[in-house]
């Protein structure tokens, strides 16, 4: 039934009366975002020890698979520094039953692709199709873990490759410190070498990744995880028994102990002569995702330096003009973690952007967060996390991720609760055992020349020539 226009006129006047009945000089409060409430997920293992789960996710026709291994490049032996890297860049580039281009192009057919990627902690093999493809898919991504045989001219156009693109990193000041940090914050543990070396890549061969692959590459050692328009529980499992069941189990190796070095002062100078300006890392070792500490120092971090709000971003970029970007990061890995500090500064800034830098890491561990800043941390924590998960490859990779890294699947449910639990003195507490000047390394690349008297300021520092 249609109003009529006396009514539509007097429905108007209300609208302009509550709007301006609206306190335009605040901001609109924003309601708590619902829990996130994880779908169904089916849990099994094959006979041979290969962990499964099951998503059923019907809005689109399509599943996403993931097969992850406990293969990162922490199981790398000293001196094969990107074996991991290489041998996953190398699973999709031939296998005996079929050629890279014939990998590509069933992948294509079946209205998807098959790729693998290597992290410090784990390789995984990723996948995506139509639903109605999953026996052709679960049979292509079978046969790329279970019988690559690395050819021989693929080998070499990777390393090739690789070489020439580890050159133009090694051109850039932010690559060397990240390296530098990397390096320094994880000691003697294989986290400092998650990048290979140009004589590394030297010793990478077919024996050499064959060998990586029959350690490694096992049932047993996997877990493998399909979401999307599945058939029955029984028929997947079925197709999964078809195309895996047969891998035979074996013993794997043990991770690298978990030892690490205490965290201390340190100030290294990378010299690149001619650098114009200064790329800054401050960085301490941390926590992994199963730590009490790491939801207070997730949200602590984000105050820091973890969005364009925070405090480095508004005090070196914005008020006092050092930088164009300043910001922080937490990288929790399955052993430990690490928080680093990032920000390049022109020479002659040097000093009193560092000063400012470090006064602000010391500030959050001596100075609750404002309500406001915390509760805007929190909803923007919050709302990427649940965005994350909205998508299948979002969920499959966060399913994977807790698994590879021994978490409890209420991980994912309880995360945003975690989030919003964090009090102001957790933040501080962890702060100063995490954010602490007086125990971070500071690595800094740029002309020694140009830099070098600003940064006597705050210490001796140990001086090394760009490789």
């Amino acid at each position: 039934m249609r109003s009529s226009p006396a009514r539509r006129c007097l429905l108007f006047l209300a609208m302009i009366l509550q709007a301006q009945n609206v306190d335009r000089s605040r901001p609109p409060q924003t309601p708590d975002l619902p829990v996130f409430k994880l779908p169904p997920v089916f849990e099994t293992r094959l006979a041979n020890g290969l962990e499964v789960l099951l998503v059923e996710d019907r809005r689109f026709p399509l599943v996403t698979v993931r097969l992850g291994f406990h293969a990162g490049s922490k199981y790398d032996p000293a001196g094969l520094y990107g074996l991991s890297e290489t041998t996953a860049a190398l699973l999709t580039e031939g296998t005996t039953n079929r050629s890279a281009r014939q990998t590509a192009e069933e992948a294509a057919e079946i209205g998807g692709a098959v790729r693998a990627r290597s992290t410090a902690d784990a390789l995984v093999l990723e996948g995506n199709a139509l639903a109605e493809n999953l026996p052709k898919l679960l049979d292509l991504m079978s046969d790329v873990v279970r019988n690559p045989n690395f050819p021989e001219d693929e080998v070499q156009l990777r390393k090739q490759n690789r070489k020439q693109e580890l050159l133009a990193q090694r051109s850039h000041a932010d690559f060397l410190a990240d390296e530098k940090i990397t390096e320094v914050i994880f000691g003697p543990h294989p986290y400092a070498h998650q990048d290979p070396t140009l004589e590394s890549i030297d010793r990478l061969d077919r024996a050499v990744l064959a060998g990586f692959r029959d350690r490694h590459l096992a049932p047993n050692n996997a877990v493998l995880i399909l979401i999307g328009a599945l058939p029955s529980e029984k028929e997947v499992l079925e197709i999964a028994g078809k195309f895996f069941g047969s891998w035979e189990r074996k013993e794997v190796p043990a991770p690298p102990p978990a030892r690490f070095p205490e965290p201390k002062r340190s100030l290294a100078l990378i010299d690149r002569p001619g650098s114009v300006q200064a790329d800054i890392r401050i960085g301490q070792l941390a926590v992994n995702r199963a730590s009490p500490d790491y939801f207070p120092l997730l949200v602590g971090n984000t105050i820091l330096g973890g969005a364009t709000s925070s405090r480095l971003f508004m005090n070196i970029r914005e008020k006092q003009g050092f930088a164009y970007d300043a910001h922080s990061s937490l990288q929790p890995l399955k052993d430990a973690g690490s928080l680093e500090v990032v920000t390049q500064v022109r020479n002659e800034a040097l000093e009193a952007a560092l000063g400012a830098v470090l006064d602000e890491m010391t500030g959050i561990s001596r100075q609750n967060a404002a309500e406001e800043e915390l509760v805007t941390v929190k909803n923007y924590l919050s709302g990427v996390f649940v965005i994350r998960l909205e998508t299948q490859d979002g969920l499959a990779s966060q399913l994977a991720a807790v698994k590879l890294m021994g978490l409890p699947l209420e991980y994912l449910e309880k995360y945003t609760a975690r989030v919003r639990s964090v009090a102001p003195g957790q933040i501080q507490a962890v702060a100063r055992k995490y954010i602490s000047p007086e125990d971070a390394a500071v690595v800094v690349v740029g002309d020694a020349s140009a830099i070098g008297r600003q940064l006597e300021k705050f210490g001796k520092a140990t001086v090394e020539k760009a490789k």
